[in-house]
């Protein structure tokens, strides 16, 4: 019985923990976005100046600096984007709302419960998750840059 709720539990729980993750990355420019002569060709320039008008967008102010206000401001409209873009691909019957049925289906959720089911026996352990939480943390803090004050 307790299998029954464990095991979606874990599931829902590692696709919340991965797309928390890409969505804090926030999407990549576009080749189009970056190449802004449009020659074909994006140049070091251009990539600085693409991360120069993000920051400006974001300067709500103009006072050459970012707030918590102002960079949890950009962050809300890049999420109300990707909400608006999602509706638009999945909202099947155009009814302004997403059934079950219209949301778009876990790519790996399958393949990450078998990963974590280390001994494959269909289910996964309490020892099981706690070895997949823990393989988790630590490939998120091999990602992460040290702080200046650590080098």
């Amino acid at each position: 019985m307790k299998s029954t709720t464990f095991i979606p539990a874990i599931v829902i729980a590692a696709i919340a923990v991965t797309a928390t993750s890409a969505a804090a990355k926030g999407p990549r420019p576009t080749f189009e976005e970056l190449d802004a002569d449009g020659n074909g060709q994006v140049t070091q320039e251009e990539v600085a100046a693409h991360r120069l008008q993000k920051f400006t967008q974001a300067d709500a102010n103009g006072d050459g600096q970012l707030s918590v206000e102002e960079m949890q401001a950009a962050a809300q409209a890049k999420a109300n984007a990707r909400v608006t873009k999602m509706f638009e691909k999945h909202d099947a019957n155009a009814d302004g709302l997403l059934s079950e049925d219209e949301l778009p289906k876990p790519r790996r959720a399958s393949k990450m419960f078998e990963r974590i089911d280390a001994d494959g026996n269909g289910s996964i352990s309490e020892q099981e998750y706690a070895d997949a939480k823990d393989r988790m943390g630590r490939k998120h803090k091999r990602h992460q840059k040290p702080d200046a004050d650590n080098n």
